[in-house]
């Protein structure tokens, strides 16, 4: 069994993007999926087979003022408003709508990584969590510490899967890959500062002090599992898919230029998948 890790990024999801539409134009295929971050949200619509419509979630919606502003903060308390890029554009009645019935029909194994703010440690959403136009998983994947409220879930306040399990390898092997690709979308000599979460941690402390602790320990857990997985693709268990620079893309950028170069980016490091897979 293949495996495929989408470790997310924000708007650097773009670079995972292009990966996916070559895999759509190359009739690729895998048996597990982990989507972790925007690479849930990505995995989605690879999954319903559609072609180019993650490239415009990062290239179009990203830039509406609905999706991503600093109005939404003062009308809502997130940045980013889920409900509107996996609720209100990708529902039936939406303006760009999952095909929900091929996702449905697509019968790759599927987890969506999230962290419950309460515990702090990961949890996984399966595929069948997963309901036409109820697409609430995926937002508390992609929910951003302190950039966002956390997404509520039968009442459960959840954040972001890379707070917990940022690199879920071990995830695919529990499942019964043997070989496994990983998108990253930082350089994968690129290892995570610890100073970058300090003021996140401090924030989330007083209301969710375990979660608090899993932003704290985030570069930690990062970094231990990309050496792994770098060991992993030594001894051709792993193919890691990565850009070789960012270009100054971080997680919230938005920059027509810098993210259509990133998709171009992972587009082309796809072209490695054809050697590994055979």
């Amino acid at each position: 069994m293949t495996g495929l890790i989408d470790v997310g990024g924000g708007t650097r999801g773009v670079f995972g993007a292009g990966v996916y539409d070559y895999c759509i134009d190359n009739d690729i295929h895998f048996d597990y999926i982990a989507g972790v971050s925007a690479g849930s949200g990505n995995a989605v619509t690879f999954l319903a087979n559609q072609r180019g419509r993650n490239l415009r979630s990062y290239d179009e919606y990203a830039f509406r003022k609905e999706y991503m502003s600093f109005s939404q903060l003062l009308k809502t308390g997130s940045y980013i408003n889920l409900d509107y890029i996996y609720g209100t554009l990708c529902n039936s009645d939406g303006e760009d709508p999952l095909d929900y019935e091929a996702f449905a029909a697509d019968r790759t194994d599927f987890d969506v990584v999230v962290t419950n703010a309460l515990t702090g440690k990961a949890e996984y959403f399966p595929k069948e969590s997963i309901k036409k136009d109820h697409y609430d998983c995926i937002k508390a994947s992609c929910c951003v510490p302190v950039v966002c409220r956390p997404y509520r879930l039968s009442g459960v306040p959840y954040y972001d899967g890379g707070m917990s399990d940022p690199i879920p390898y071990k995830r695919a092997f529990e499942k019964g890959c043997d070989k496994i690709v990983v998108i990253l979308t930082r350089p994968k000599d690129m290892f995570r500062d610890p100073a970058k979460d300090k003021t996140a941690s401090r924030l989330l402390r007083r209301k969710y002090p375990r979660a608090s602790a899993a932003v704290a320990r985030r570069a930690e857990v990062y970094n231990r599992q990309l050496r792994a997985v770098l060991l992993l693709e030594k001894e051709g268990k792993a193919l890691i898919l990565a850009p070789d620079d960012i270009s100054g893309l971080k997680t919230l950028t938005k920059d027509h230029e810098i993210l259509r170069a990133m998709y171009k980016k992972g587009y082309e490091e796809a072209r490695k998948l054809g050697d590994f897979l055979k």
